[in-house]
């Protein structure tokens, strides 16, 4: 499969790095944009890919393309994925998906009116803990999950790469936020309505970067789902999401350091198992973000692996509107001080 890139900030680097390792898999990334032509050239010379542009309409134009990846900030996806959606070419889009949920729809309705596929690069659910979190529960080790939490707090300097996050005015839960509702829905089903708390703490801050959400789903199970960047907390986890989940039969945690505890039996004489589900070192991972980077590896491939099988990839432009129309019921339950239910479609 024949791709190209736009967009070459600052996690773009992890594409990049993962593309020229899934030449292996028979994937050439051809092209990479940026409309800093500079950045384009350099990324191009770094990862060896034959041809730069500062102009993605010219490149969509010049180039034969099976895909296109945009790793750009979101207020430009949509105007990207229309541009994509003319020349017939499949799309991969950095979460979020847009800023909004009209232009969610908008950018979803657009490509399946173009008869091309869309994903969403949404990785979380792809980290190499995760998978073994989702591997136990669909294995039936703990039976039906009934309670669950799912946490994303750091105090890390997120800000010092994306300096643009102090202006934006939704800026926790639209951020990483999405992320940790996507794993809700992945390991513990849809949800049935959404509450939620907002905070911000940092004075910088226009938007809340602090969340507290809570979720009943549709299977009746009930998750803590929350994110914060502002926890000064020892030993930070950070990038690390940490999961507790409790079922009738057992519960699971991932805690720090990517420790996985499996307990089971009968109340007052549980079996404890301990492991540990660590990502796989890689040439171009480094700590503390091997975690994320590995993952992005991971979502590549199971989103072209779809494609190559002709189906839909786990992390479709429509799955996603799923995971969206949570970050909305959070947003308006913060404001409205009620439970919302998720938009329906």
């Amino acid at each position: 499969m024949r791709g190209a890139l736009i967009g070459c900030g600052f996690f773009a680097q992890n594409h990049l790095n993962a593309w020229r390792e899934m030449r292996a898999d028979g994937v050439e990334l051809a092209a990479v944009c940026d409309v800093d032509g500079a950045k384009a050239r350099a990324a191009a010379n770094e990862f060896s890919v034959s041809k730069s542009y500062d102009s993605a309409a010219e490149m969509l134009a010049a180039e034969k393309l099976d895909f296109v990846d945009i790793v750009t900030q979101m207020h430009a996806h949509e105007a990207l994925v229309a541009l994509a959606a003319e020349h017939g070419v499949s799309t991969i889009v950095q979460k979020p998906l847009a800023p909004d949920w009209s232009s969610c729809l908008r950018i979803v309705e657009r490509a399946e009116r173009a008869g091309v596929r869309l994903a969403v690069h949404e990785n979380f659910r792809f980290q190499t803990p995760m998978l073994a979190v989702a591997d136990l529960i669909q294995s039936g080790a703990i039976g039906r999950i009934t309670w669950a939490r799912i946490a994303f707090r750091t105090s890390f300097d997120v800000y010092r790469t994306q300096p643009y996050f102090h202006r934006e005015e939704r800026l926790a839960i639209l951020d990483v936020g999405i992320h940790v509702l996507d794993l809700a829905r992945a390991l513990f089903g849809e949800v049935a309505h959404v509450s939620c708390e907002t905070q911000t703490r940092n004075a910088a801050n226009r938007g809340e970067d602090t969340a507290t959400m809570l979720l009943r789903h549709v299977s009746d199970a009930v998750s803590v789902v929350e994110c914060s960047y502002e926890s000064l907390i020892a030993d930070d986890p950070f990038p690390q999401t940490l999961i507790a989940a409790e079922g009738e039969t057992g519960s699971i945690l991932l805690d720090s350091d990517y420790r996985l505890t499996l307990a089971q039996g009968p109340r007052g004489a549980l079996c404890t198992t301990q492991s540990v589900a660590a990502p796989p070192e890689r040439a171009w991972t480094v700590e503390p973000w091997r975690v994320v980077q590995e993952s992005v590896l991971s979502t590549q491939r199971a989103i072209l692996g779809a494609w190559r099988e002709g189906r839909e990839p786990a992390t479709s432009g429509r799955d996603n509107l799923k995971t969206f129309a949570l970050v909305e019921a959070a947003y308006a339950a913060a404001r409205e001080g009620r439970r919302i239910e998720p938009a329906r479609f």
